[in-house]
């Protein structure tokens, strides 16, 4: 059982940042890999950034380095650190954990708004 608790969304200015926080809490599985999701209304839910316990990142194309994501092993804690926000990045984004890239558990997600 995995449970996710997402942080650090809100409203922002073109051009601005966020930074959005997940943290897992998982017993007994073991949290191997990380990764944020999003949704736009009207559009299909699509990868911003994932990331492997070991370091290992990727990325949406749509992100072109405007995006960071880090995890903390130790505390099962992901980081989405979003520069330079367009109008377009605005959704609901949401948190996903577990062992594998296909079996991930979700959070509830949070909503991020991109409006001047």
């Amino acid at each position: 059982q995995v449970r996710l608790v997402e942080s650090g969304g809100g409203l922002a200015q073109p051009g601005g940042s966020l930074n959005l926080t997940c943290k897992a809490s998982s017993s007994p599985l073991r949290i191997n890999v990380m990764a944020w999701y999003r949704q736009a209304p009207g559009k299909q839910r699509e990868l911003v950034a994932r990331i492997v316990s070991g370091g290992s990142t990727m990325y949406g194309d749509f992100v072109k380095g405007r995006f960071t994501i880090s995890m903390d092993n130790a505390k099962d804690i992901m980081t989405l650190q979003m520069n330079s926000l367009e109008t377009e990045d605005t959704g609901v984004y949401y948190c996903g954990a577990g062992a594998t890239f296909s079996a991930l558990s979700w959070g509830q997600g949070i909503e991020v708004s991109v409006s001047a």
